[in-house]
């Protein structure tokens, strides 16, 4: 039989009867201790990636000030899309190995997992080249103001040689968890990120580099992080990766972009809205007290800390991920079930320490990433206050949307992911400012927030109502 016979066509009867449970621990240890397994290197691997965006921020913020701190909002929109493509391929990679590997089909997972590396790699160059082609009209695109634009340029210009690092290591360490290597997957992260913060202490107030020298040590740290994640890939503890696994195969990698949909759009969704968000805070500011550069420089800063909270739920989603696809697979819907009400119980309680956070402390938040004006504190307490209100229920929607594309229902988690950013969002960005000006931005996140937790309660609700989740 040809090499092309063995391989053709490996997504085929994925609906097929699975073999028995098997002594696999994600089918078999308590829910609970998996979850814990599995979430807490997700989480920390999640803060030590948002840690990138926050030290860059925070030494920028006390070298340059409120123009620099605007600058790398203005970039944001393109490490975005770096991420997008890391759950592309990371996430839709994941859950499809994990889900083969419940059925008992390792010589599907196999290529689920290198065509997906190869994917990461090839994506972010391509992100690369169009960034540094394009790079002056994407930033006056994205919003930035004429004397941001050039502390834009150097930053960008040198962080976007770090896209392809940036793509594998996230996306990668994915497929890393998925191999049963969550710490493993946390080393990955969190070496870049130490080295990241040493060199940013060194290029901006040692060598006095400014906005070169943060980027230079952002690029310096993904590189070293992908190194690790190239060698760990090689590594695999449950299948043996070659050369051939990392040919992409058509549907191979439509199957992976099926199941990675949720958290793509997801991604894209904010990159969008963030988009919309710094043309608004731009226009809007511009005719208002507190200037262009204000709203811009604390609505980048107040994102950033809100990604560490958001990075604890996103962790737990992660973690979750390998043990619902593993059991649906294996058609252990008790233990779906109960890992979900796990993770979104986890959910609440540290939205509801967030909320507290938000709402008593937001002038301390704010001035760890240095001074500024009174109008400057003014606007970062409000936009605190209100934009971030219903952070409560704020974890709802990334746990249920991912809840979805783990077990293989890909539209449903594409459309929970759309309806925070796109559906709810980004139409109240642009119609409350019409009538209140800049703090029509602020009104419009609570209320979405509120709709997509309540779209996420429902759609839940109905999987779970399934006859198959209700067999003891």
């Amino acid at each position: 039989m040809t090499k092309i016979a063995k391989e053709k066509d490996v997504t085929q009867n994925e609906n097929s009867a699975p073999n028995p449970p098997t002594s696999n621990p994600l089918g078999v240890e308590p829910v609970r201790r998996l979850l814990a397994k599995f979430a807490v290197p997700s989480i920390i691997a999640m803060l030590v990636s948002s840690l990138y965006n926050i030290v860059d921020q925070f030494f920028i913020g006390r070298s340059i000030g409120e123009l620099g701190n605007a600058a790398t909002n203005i970039s944001f929109p393109l490490s975005i899309s770096c991420i997008a493509i890391s759950l592309l391929f990371g996430i839709g990679g994941a859950s499809c190995f994990n889900i083969s590997m419940g059925r008992k089909q390792p010589e599907k997972a196999v290529f689920y997992m290198g065509n997906a590396a190869a994917m990461l790699v090839g994506c972010g160059l391509g992100l690369c080249a169009i960034t540094l082609l394009l790079l002056e009209p994407l930033l006056v695109f994205f919003g930035s103001p004429d004397n941001v634009l050039g502390y834009a340029k150097t930053y960008t210009g040198i962080v976007a040689l770090g896209f392809p690092f940036l793509t594998l290591t996230t996306g990668g360490a994915h497929l890393i968890r998925a191999d049963g290597r969550p710490q493993i997957s946390m080393m990955c992260n969190l070496v870049g990120a130490v080295i990241n913060i040493f060199l940013d202490a060194l290029f901006i107030f040692g060598l006095n580099m400014g906005m070169a020298g943060a980027a230079l040590a952002t690029v310096i740290g993904q590189f070293i992080s992908a190194c690790m994640v190239v060698w760990f890939l090689s590594h695999c503890r449950t299948v043996a990766l070659g050369r051939a696994h990392l040919i992409p195969q058509r549907s191979v990698v439509t199957r992976i972009m099926s199941l990675g949909a949720a958290p793509f759009s997801n991604q894209l969704a904010m990159m969008v809205v963030q988009i919309v968000m710094n043309k608004s805070l731009g226009y809007y500011g511009a005719i208002s007290v507190y200037g262009e550069a204000i709203p811009l420089a604390c609505a980048g800063i107040i994102t950033k800390v809100n990604q560490v909270f958001m990075a604890f739920i996103i962790g737990i989603s992660q973690g979750l991920q390998p043990i619902t696809s593993f059991n649906y697979g294996a058609k252990q819907y008790d233990r779906v079930k109960s890992a979900y009400l796990s993770a979104a119980t986890c959910g609440f309680g540290l939205a509801f320490i967030a909320f507290w956070l938000f709402q008593l402390a937001p002038r301390r938040l704010i001035s760890i990433f240095g001074s500024g004006s009174e109008a400057y504190y003014r606007f970062a307490v409000n936009y605190f206050h209100i934009y971030l209100f219903c952070t409560f229920i704020n974890f709802l929607q990334p746990i249920s949307s991912n809840l979805f594309t783990s077990i293989g229902k890909p539209k449903r988690g594409v459309f929970l992911s759309l309806t925070r950013q796109i559906i709810f969002l980004l139409p109240l960005i642009v119609i409350f400012p019409l009538f209140v000006g800049i703090d029509g931005i602020m009104y419009a996140g609570p209320i979405a927030d509120f709709l997509a937790g309540l779209a996420a309660i429902l759609m839940v609700r109905k999987e779970f109502s399934r006859e198959e989740y209700q067999k003891p």
